[in-house]
């Protein structure tokens, strides 16, 4: 059944199915998310620590890819088509976004673990509680502190439930 998107700041909707909300997922070492993605949404950057993540697509089109870890950088990205399938390796950082203006799109996700766990992004570097220093964000975004003010200030929103 499709979620709600309108609600969502980023425009998408993640309906995660692991060990906590089913119980007998314990030590099988999966879970599964169906994500629903509004014209234009997106499931924003994020990375899941304890789990490898492939994709399905389902409905429409999503842009994806996933970013190697430092020096290189590297992002990997590609358009996948209803049926296509994407992985992103665990703990790297990787989004999904559909660049259709006019027609939603529907994934779905199967995890190696049933607690992979999700960092987004923006969340936390700038949704944190207590809020990281504008002093470091400064000089590791190199923007000016009002930037980061500005940025802190935001409503982070979560778009999984």
């Amino acid at each position: 059944m499709p979620r709600d998107t309108k609600m969502s700041k980023v425009g998408s909707n993640v309906t995660l199915i692991n060990v906590m909300k089913l119980p007998g997922l314990n030590t099988l070492g999966i879970s599964l998310a169906r994500i629903d993605y509004a014209p234009l949404g997106e499931n924003p950057p994020h990375t899941h620590p304890r789990a490898t993540e492939i994709l399905t697509v389902l409905e429409g089109t999503l842009y994806v890819g996933f970013v190697t870890s430092n020096t290189d950088n590297k992002l990997f990205s590609k358009v996948l088509n209803k049926g296509d399938v994407f992985v992103f390796p665990q703990g790297l950082i990787h989004f999904q976004f559909n660049p259709n203006p006019y027609k939603p799109a529907v994934a779905i996700a199967a995890l190696s673990s049933q607690n992979p766990g999700a960092i987004t992004i923006a969340n936390a570097v700038f949704g944190s509680k207590p809020m990281i220093s504008d002093d470091v964000l400064a000089k590791a975004f190199q923007v000016e502190k009002k930037t980061v003010d500005w940025l802190q200030a935001q409503f982070w929103a979560d778009n999984h439930n």
